[in-house]
C-alpha cells in the first residue's frame, strides 16, 4: 500500500504541475510558453523519481508499468494496483485543476493538431524512446537515483519540446485520459492509451536486442 500511495502521489503531482502549467499558460496569455511547459514536465518527473523512486519505482505511468512487467522486471499481479493508483492520482489532479480554474478549457488534455495517424505514430515513437531509456537506466523495476532522474526527466522534457505542439507528447495514458475526461473532451480518447502502451511494448524487444542477456532485467545496471 505504501507503493500504491507513492504512485498515487507521484502521478498526482506530475499531472497537477505539468498540465497545470498548460492551464496557467492559457489563462495568463502565454506567460510560461511552450519551452517552459516542456521544462516543467521534465523537472517534475525528475523530482518525483528522486522523491518516490526508492518506494515504488516512480512509474507514474500505466504504459511504463506494463513495459516493466513485459520485460519481466515487475510482477503482473501488481500491475492492476499500480495502474489504478496512477489513474486515481491523475483524475484527482485534473479534478482539482477544474475546481481552481472552472472556466471552459481542456485542462491540458492532449489533442492532435494534425491528423490522427500522425499523432498516433509520433506517440508510439516517443513512448518507445522513453521506455527504452527507462529500461536502460533503471534498476530492476525502479526508476531511482541521480542518473535515472536526470536522464528520464531530460527525455520527457526533450520529447515535450519537440512533439508537444503536434501530438501533445503524452507518453502516458493517465496524463491524457484524466484531463480529457474531466474537461469533457472525449474525442480521440483511444489514441493516447493505445499508442503509448504499444510504444512501451515495442521498447522491450528493442532493449533485449541491443543489450547483453540479462541487462534488460536490471542485472547489468549499477545506478542506484
Amino acid at each position: 500500500m505504501k507503493r500504491a500511495l507513492a504512485e498515487f502521489l507521484g502521478t498526482f503531482f506530475l499531472i497537477f504541475v505539468g498540465t497545470g502549467a498548460i492551464v496557467i499558460n492559457q489563462v495568463s496569455g502565454g506567460a510560461i510558453g511552450h519551452p517552459g511547459i516542456a521544462l516543467v514536465f521534465g523537472m517534475v518527473v525528475l523530482a518525483m523519481i528522486h522523491t518516490f523512486g526508492d518506494v515504488s519505482g516512480a512509474h507514474l505511468n500505466p504504459a511504463v508499468t506494463i513495459g516493466f512487467a513485459t520485460a519481466r522486471r515487475f510482477p503482473w499481479s501488481d500491475v492492476p494496483l499500480f495502474i489504478i493508483s496512477q489513474l486515481a492520482g491523475a483524475f484527482a489532479a485534473s479534478g482539482l485543476l477544474r475546481f481552481l480554474f472552472p472556466s471552459p478549457g481542456n485542462l491540458g488534455a492532449t489533442l492532435p493538431s494534425g491528423s490522427v495517424s500522425q499523432s498516433f505514430v509520433l506517440e508510439v515513437i516517443l513512448t518507445t524512446f522513453l521506455m527504452l531509456v527507462i529500461l536502460s537506466v533503471s534498476t530492476g523495476s525502479k526508476e531511482k537515483g541521480i542518473t535515472a532522474g536526470i536522464t528520464i526527466g531530460a527525455v520527457v522534457g526533450l520529447e515535450a519540446m519537440v512533439a508537444g505542439p503536434i501530438c501533445g507528447a503524452s507518453m502516458n495514458p493517465a496524463r491524457s485520459l484524466a484531463p480529457a475526461i474531466v474537461s469533457g473532451h472525449f474525442e480521440h480518447l483511444w489514441l493516447y492509451p493505445a499508442a503509448t502502451i504499444l510504444g512501451a511494448l515495442v521498447a522491450v524487444p528493442l532493449c533485449f536486442g541491443v543489450r547483453e542477456a540479462g541487462c534488460c532485467g536490471g542485472k547489468c545496471n549499477s545506478s542506484s
